[in-house]
């Protein structure tokens, strides 16, 4: 992982991210007990991605944009 830090665009994005896991956990009315308990992390795992925090999901959307695709392709 390179020393710098990342560009803005990409905790901004995270976040995003963070903000549509939590809409559609909401939306299937799960807590975030449940939702760990259905995918297998716990559930401060889930709080974490939810409140934008991450590496794994930095990685993923430095590498879609040095490809210039959209994320969603990477992870279809």
């Amino acid at each position: 992982m390179p020393s710098d830090p990342l560009p803005d665009w990409v905790s901004a994005r995270r976040r995003a991210i963070g903000d549509n896991v939590r809409t559609a956990r909401l939306a299937k009315r799960l807590s975030q007990e449940k939702l760990g308990e259905l995918v297998g992390l716990d559930r401060k795992t889930i709080n974490r991605i939810e409140q934008g925090h991450g590496t794994l999901i930095d990685h993923l959307l430095l590498v879609a944009n040095a490809l210039d695709i959209p994320l969603a392709d990477l992870v279809r």
